[in-house]
Parts: C-alpha cells; sequence; structure tokens
C-alpha cells in the first residue's frame, strides 16, 4: 500500500464507498442527517455518504449538523456537496428546526475534557440525545458509543460482547451509558429503530491507538503496559459499518459492537513500530495477568458485515510511514492506558 502524503489524501481514501454501500444508498428511504458531524469521524462520513449517493444515481441530501466552531471543517464539507446546519444540540428549540431526515446517525458527545466539567459531560451525553430522539421518533437512529461502558476485561477473555452487563468506570463511560438508555427509552416508548455502535478504537492516521504508540516510540517516550491489550479497526471500515448499519436499526435498540478481530498487544505493535523507525521501544510498567483494559468481541458485527477490508499490518505500515513523514495529529490522544475513566 503506498504512503499517504496528506490529510486530503487521508480523508479521500477513507472515504471511498464500498459497492455495499452504494447499494444502501438505493434502498434506503429519505435524506440522512448527520449530527455531530464535526467531529473526528463525521467529516468522512459526510464524504464517503455523498460520493454513494452519486455513484448510485440517486437524489438523497446529506444534512451536516455541528455548531462549527472550526471553520475549516465546515467549508470542507459544504464543498463536498454536504448541506452544513449550524446548531446547538444543546438547544431543543434549534432542534425542533432540523429537517427530519429518515435517516439519522448521532455523532455528538463529550469524551475529552470530562475532568473538571462533569456537568456539561452529563448534559452533552443525555439531555443531546433526548433532544434528537424526540424531534426524530420514526427515524433510523445509528447512536455512536463506546466500548467503554463495558467493565475491564481480560487479554484471554475473548473480550465484552453485546449481552454483557455493562459497568462503565468514570463519568464519562457513566454517562455515555446514559445516552444509550435515553435512545433506549424512546425506542422503546415511540418504537423508533436504533443501532448502539460500540466502537472501539477506530484508527485516523492522525489519530488513535496506533498513532499514540507510534509517536511515542518515535519520540522515545515511555510506553505503558499496565493496559496491555487493545482493539482497534480502520476508520474507512468503521464508516461503511456506520452507514450500513442503517439496515439494523431495531426497537427495542440493536447493540453492535464494532473493532477489528484481533487482540493485539501493547509490547508487540511497539516493537513492530520499533523496527520500522530502526528504534528500540522504551517501556514502563507490566502487563496484567487479568481484567486491565477495554476488550471489545465483534463477533456479531463481523458476522453482519465481514472482516474490515484494511488489515492491521496494513493500518501499522500507513501509521509508521505517516508518523516518520511529520504528519499532522489531532492533538487528542486515546488515553488507552487509562483504568479509572478519567478523560
Amino acid at each position: 500500500m503506498n504512503p499517504i502524503r496528506n490529510e486530503a489524501e487521508l480523508e479521500a481514501f477513507m472515504s471511498v464507498p464500498s459497492a455495499r454501500v452504494i447499494s444502501l444508498m438505493r434502498e434506503i428511504e429519505g435524506d440522512i442527517a448527520i449530527l455531530g458531524i464535526a467531529g473526528k469521524v463525521g467529516v468522512t462520513l459526510g464524504m464517503m455518504a455523498i460520493r454513494a449517493i452519486e455513484a448510485a444515481g440517486v437524489k438523497k441530501k446529506v444534512y451536516g449538523v455541528s455548531r462549527f466552531s472550526d471553520v475549516a471543517s465546515r467549508a470542507r464539507l459544504d464543498a463536498a456537496g454536504i448541506e452544513t446546519i449550524a446548531c446547538d444540540l444543546l438547544d431543543a428549540a434549534s432542534v425542533d428546526m432540523l429537517p427530519r431526515a429518515g435517516n439519522v446517525i448521532f455523532l455528538a458527545g463529550k469524551k475529552f475534557g470530562t475532568v473538571g466539567a462533569q456537568d456539561l459531560t452529563w448534559a452533552t451525553n443525555t439531555i443531546v440525545p433526548a433532544n434528537v430522539a424526540r424531534h426524530f421518533p420514526s427515524s433510523a437512529i445509528v447512536a455512536f458509543s463506546t466500548g467503554c461502558v463495558y467493565d475491564f476485561a481480560a487479554s484471554y477473555s475473548g473480550g465484552s460482547v453485546e449481552s454483557d452487563a455493562p459497568k462503565p468506570v468514570g463519568e464519562y463511560a457513566q454517562s455515555t451509558l446514559g445516552r444509550e438508555r435515553v435512545f433506549e427509552y424512546y425506542s422503546r416508548t415511540a418504537g423508533t429503530p436504533v443501532c448502539l455502535f460500540r466502537l472501539n478504537y477506530a484508527i485516523d492516521l492522525r489519530y488513535g491507538v496506533l498513532y499514540d504508540i507510534a509517536a511515542r516510540v518515535r519520540a522515545g517516550e515511555p510506553i505503558d503496559l499496565s493496559v496491555g491489550t487493545f482493539n482497534c479497526i480502520w476508520q474507512g471500515d468503521v464508516l461503511e459499518r456506520t452507514l450500513l448499519s442503517l439496515r439494523h436499526c431495531s426497537s427495542p435498540p440493536n447493540i453492535l459492537n464494532v473493532t477489528g478481530p484481533e487482540t493485539i498487544s501493547v509490547r508487540w505493535a511497539a516493537e513492530e513500530f520499533g523496527r520500522r523507525f530502526g528504534r528500540k521501544p522504551v517501556f514502563s510498567g507490566t502487563e496484567q495477568c487479568g481484567a486491565s483494559g477495554y476488550i471489545g468481541n465483534a463477533a456479531k458485527s463481523i458476522g453482519l458485515f465481514g472482516y474490515p477490508a484494511v488489515t492491521l499490518p496494513d493500518m501499522i505500515d500507513m501509521t509508521a510511514a505517516w508518523v516518520a513523514a511529520g504528519g499532522s495529529s489531532l492533538g487528542k490522544p486515546t488515553h488507552f492506558e487509562s483504568t479509572d475513566g478519567k478523560y
């Protein structure tokens, strides 16, 4: 796989629609609204949706909703053909003015900066879903969530499955479970078809566990082994699975763990980057035998969508090339090594 040289190439590569997504656009009824589109996933998701609609030869609108504090992201979306709408989703009156698209992808939420702003985190992660669910009672809603709603799992366990009882640690994870419960409530009472999309961790060359590990190896910084394993999945595969999940919304909500099939050793990943960089990784802490981190079992979603198109070795190669070339970062560490739920 050829190295990706800049952000424009990266976004173009991630947003290529598969034949399945193109077919989806011919099958689903109604427009698509992406709420919280200006975040890490939303921009390229909107681009993929537009490209799929054009390839399918159908007429649908893609609405991109955000506060748009980042003017540049809105300009990129406008240029891609997305109809952007500035809206504070915490304001119910503003939400009530949104067009009633038949398909909604809910990306809005707060994770980073939770400590010191717990009230805003809870409001964003619970009041916003209520505003949205009330406004879109008949729409199919794919609501992003996180594997952090589960308890920590041991690397040998096979990972948490959708039927496991949630056991969130920290206010971010607790409030994200609150988001799920709000959508569940409206799904049960209004019959709204919902898919709860529990993701960890998406790999964008500018963000993700692989970027965090690669950057530390490259800089000679220690890598904490207290959480010794993780899952990840290429963001382009996440985008495809997100759109395809519009077919898998139900009442009560359908729950899907979305990640890659591997349980990956942090030590092994660091050594792979060290081999590519010609540097010996520096480690701190030691791997734990018992439950220490978030491991998701994605067998259910892989059964629906198949294995990811971009493999783990490809992700490592692309990330190594990006970091070695001084590629940009979104400046949002995943904190994958955190076990106290503080982000």
